[in-house]
């Protein structure tokens, strides 16, 4: 029951980041920040062992977050989208975080393209800023759905 809560609180925050990063092109420092909050009560909910699990699951957040802040700095994304992928990156195993990933860039791609076509059709000077937090929210909610799901099978 506790992975239940948590993981419904993880889709509520992933959601919420969604519509807002979609309104207002930001996501909140606090929304991130429950992610990460959270993330410790799902492996101790899960009976992840401090060592080597929890241990490789910071390790690759961290190298995770890393490689996005590189993303940040080059201006190719957003601090609230750089910050969500890494306080994601604690949650998913690495399976799992590949194929979010994946998804993510898929998504953030088609995302990209189709506000391009809308600049072009209503010849907008300039470039639109891209709202990745939804490519990301929708990416990770994909990835949930066989926990959740699990749950009640």
């Amino acid at each position: 029951m506790p992975n239940a809560l948590l993981l419904g609180a993880l889709a509520l925050l992933l959601v919420s980041a969604g519509i807002q990063d979609a309104r207002t092109r930001e996501i909140a420092n606090w929304k991130n920040i429950a992610i990460v909050a959270l993330a410790p009560l799902w492996w101790w909910a899960n009976g992840w062992a401090l060592w080597p699990d929890i241990a490789i699951q910071v390790g690759v957040a961290s190298i995770v977050f890393a490689f996005f802040l590189g993303a940040f700095f080059m201006n190719w994304m957003g601090g609230g989208d750089t910050k969500m992928i890494g306080a994601l990156a604690l949650w998913f195993p690495f399976d799992a975080l590949a194929w979010m990933l994946i998804v993510m860039s898929l998504l953030g791609g088609a995302l990209t393209l189709l506000l391009m076509i809308e600049r072009a059709i209503r010849k907008k000077p300039e470039q639109p800023e891209i709202p990745y937090g939804v490519a990301i929210a929708i990416a990770a909610l994909l990835t949930l759905r066989e926990p959740i799901l699990n749950q009640f099978l």
